[in-house]
């Protein structure tokens, strides 16, 4: 049963934030109607490299992994086959150096993001190789943000210590829920000792920060089997938590029909489990970010969302001070000077393409005026909460729509703009991206980026 808080919600609304997804953006052909050619790609590069001075973002994309998990959103490979991972970053070297012919090397990174996939499945030698290619293209800086996914499962003491070594200051455990039905259900089983001990071990190791993905609406998930694996999570005290809500598209994902949709949690059990999670994380001490963050208070994502200046990219939430964001692998998401982009989610596709010479890009939008006013309101909006009348033109149109949120009590309209309710932080994603006609809103896996946020796999 939903919480008073919901209790006059009409069903449609409550029914879209079962449909809603993860807090995640991706693109969609069919909403943007536009290619991005090699041509537009080249042009955004181009430009950014006429102006060295400004820093980006890079986010790498590794598909692997040894088996398959039932609720998995992400484009993955399983394979047990070393030579096929080798094979992955011969090509990811050269889509590298496709970049870099036209941005030129040394560009200082503000970010770096190993997403996936499982990261870690990556052999030690494939890691350090991996890191070599990044660093001589790249500069990575003391002030650089470095993060990478991983199974706990894998996590050994002695690979994170060559995680360290090789620069990483934050790791990020894909956990989704501690309770032995859901586990089995969704086929992966993470003991609360194994999971205990590897953030034990990580924190010893020397890592900044150690942040842990839930997802509520599981099979076989209740409000107290998961109100239980909250507690569990908040005694291990992660530096930062996200919980992110499971998309049932067994159309389109074929390995979920092997979960049971009786077994699944309705609408209404979905929105009550994401206000367990609220409140039992704010009443522990840590800060409610966007709609699916939960950071410690202190945290650099709590003083930014606080003074207004909370950013978002493909990557999630962060300070970051630029925008730019290089994507490399399958299916990668990034954006350059205005540009974004979305590779092949097609291995075969996107090394084809890599190997002619061209950018593997399946989809892309390049912004006009008018997108970018629109882009700016709503990363506004969805990191900081509300969206002073300097922006407001950015939504210029949807007057309607807008009455229609206030109405139902998600947002409370002034003249000095609009701010979002507390009820309407529930529907933070749905609020937002109805209103950016050019970008979908796709569910993230779960173990996606984050000391930042995360990218669609």
């Amino acid at each position: 049963m939903t919480p008073a808080l919901f209790a006059d919600l009409p069903r449609e609304l409550i029914e879209q934030f079962d449909e809603s997804g993860s807090e995640t953006v991706s693109f969609s052909p069919a909403a943007s109607g536009q290619r991005v050619s090699t041509a537009d790609y080249t042009q955004s590069l181009s430009a950014l490299a006429a102006r060295p001075e400004e820093a980006v973002a890079l986010y790498v994309h590794l598909p692997f992994c040894p088996v398959r998990c039932l609720y998995c959103a992400c484009h993955t490979t399983i394979t047990h086959d070393g030579e096929r991972i080798d094979r992955y970053l011969d090509t990811l070297e050269r889509e590298m150096d496709l970049v870099t012919a036209r941005l030129g090397r040394g560009r200082t990174l503000t970010q770096l993001h190993l997403g996936g996939g499982t990261p870690n499945y990556l052999t030690d030698s494939q890691l350090i190789r991996l890191m070599e290619m990044v660093g001589e293209r790249f500069h990575l800086g003391p002030d650089t943000a470095t993060n990478i996914e991983c199974n706990p499962r894998r996590a050994s003491a002695s690979q994170l210590e060559l995680l360290k070594g090789l620069g990483f200051t934050g790791v990020s455990f894909g956990i989704q829920d501690l309770d032995v039905r859901v586990q089995h259900a969704i086929g992966r089983v993470n003991s609360l000792g194994l999971v205990r001990d590897v953030c034990t071990t990580a924190r010893e190791t020397g890592f900044e920060c150690i942040s842990l993905d839930l997802v509520y609406g599981l099979p076989n998930q209740t409000l107290a089997s998961f109100e239980s694996t909250l507690e569990r999570i908040i005694e291990i005290n992660p530096d930062r938590i996200r919980v992110f809500g499971y998309s049932h598209h067994p159309a389109s994902r074929p390995h979920q029909y092997a979960i049971e949709t009786a077994c699944l949690p309705g609408a209404d059990e979905k929105l009550a489990l994401l206000h367990s999670a609220v409140r039992c994380f704010t009443e522990s001490g840590y800060t409610w970010i966007g709609l699916d963050c939960f950071v410690r208070d202190g945290d650099e994502l709590a003083d930014a969302q606080a003074a207004g200046r909370l950013r978002h990219t493909a990557l999630g939430y962060t300070c970051a001070p630029t925008q730019h964001l290089l994507a490399f692998g399958a299916s990668s998401l990034g954006e350059v000077d205005g540009t974004f982009v979305q590779n092949e989610p097609n291995v075969d596709a996107w090394r084809k393409a890599i190997e002619d010479g061209r950018f593997p890009i399946l989809w892309g939008h390049k912004l006009n005026a008018a997108d970018q006013r629109r882009h700016r309101a709503i990363a506004h909006l969805l990191c900081n909460l509300e969206l002073p009348a300097s922006l407001m033109s950015g939504l210029a149109g949807d007057a309607e729509r807008l009455a229609r949120c206030a109405a139902q009590g998600l947002i409370e309209l002034t003249d000095k703009g609009l701010k979002v309710t507390h009820r309407g932080r529930y529907f933070l994603r749905s609020l937002c991206s109805q209103h950016e006609p050019n970008l979908a809103w796709s569910n993230h896996h779960w173990g996606e980026p984050q000391t930042s946020g995360s990218q669609t796999s």
